[in-house]
């Protein structure tokens, strides 16, 4: 198979796309797209034997029944900058190589995360790890900045003081704060990269995290168009339901009102019509 080209992805390559208030995310490199992923399903075809049509079907039906080793055939590669305390949330996502800045090697950069005022929110009552939707005054927002930017600024003097009093950069940098900014590459491969995206692309991510994941997820669609179709439908605004759920929702269907026709309304077609009819005859039983 011959190398895939793919103009849209690469015209955006090493474009930053900004993050945050000082943060990017930046597409180093990439090999394959939606042709690697069928042509690896179709391991004994050669290229150019199927219409875009049927390769839209092959890899739509992929996704739909988890058959993920042929998405691992597209890869990205990232630069991104980035607040410590989102890396640090990153780096639980342990399918990817990394690299990132040490500050044992080089200065840190006076470079900080400073949350907009809008964002500035109380602790969830509902969830231990979240904000809450309430908002509070502007007095109170600015206090909370005043305060952040006070005790980022004095860390940074102390690290820039023991730096020039020749101290290790490995100690010096010890009492810098998790909203110094960092960078690293980061390359994935794609089925483990939407993985990634489900997660932090999901309204409950935390707010920071989120923006990259979204970031990422624009050139995601770039790359592989047809798989980030398949990932939204089937995935990212799909829904699983345990077996009581599915007998709440058998209970009351009409099914003799669900023919191949009606489906057609909503663009289930073929093969996908034919399996949604076979989950809900399920149902019956």
């Amino acid at each position: 198979m011959a190398h895939v080209t793919n103009p849209k992805a690469e015209e955006i390559l090493d474009k930053e796309f900004k993050c945050l208030n000082a943060g990017f995310v930046r597409l180093v490199d990439f090999m394959g797209g939606d042709e690697s992923i069928v042509q690896a399903a179709r391991v004994s075809y050669g290229k150019g034997t199927k219409s875009v049509n049927e390769d839209r079907i092959l890899l739509r039906y992929l996704m739909r029944h988890m058959h993920t080793t042929p998405f691992e055939m597209v890869e990205l590669k990232f630069h991104v900058k980035l607040p410590i305390f989102v890396a640090r949330q990153w780096i639980r996502h342990r399918t990817a190589n990394v690299n990132e800045l040490s500050g044992r090697y080089s200065i840190m950069k006076d470079e900080f995360y400073v949350p907009s005022a809008d964002t500035i929110k109380r602790q969830s009552i509902n969830n231990k790890q979240g904000r809450s939707d309430e908002e509070i005054s502007p007095e109170l927002q600015q206090k909370i900045l005043s305060i952040l930017l006070q005790d980022q600024q004095t860390s940074y003097n102390h690290y820039e003081e023991l730096l020039n009093d020749n101290i290790a950069r490995e100690l010096a940098r010890v009492n810098l704060p998790l909203s110094l900014y960092t960078e690293w590459y980061w390359k994935i491969d794609l089925h483990n990269l939407l993985h990634f995206l489900h997660l932090r692309m999901d309204k409950h991510a935390q707010f920071e995290i989120r923006i990259y994941a979204e970031t990422m997820g624009e050139i995601v669609k770039r790359i592989a168009p047809m798989a980030w179709e398949a990932f939204e439908d089937y995935v990212f605004y799909g829904e699983r339901f345990s077996k009581a759920e599915l007998k709440v929702i058998a209970d009351h269907l009409d099914m003799q009102k669900i023919t191949k026709e009606y489906l057609e309304k909503f663009n289930l077609k073929g093969l996908e019509a034919e399996e949604f009819l076979e989950k809900l005859n399920k149902l019956k039983k």
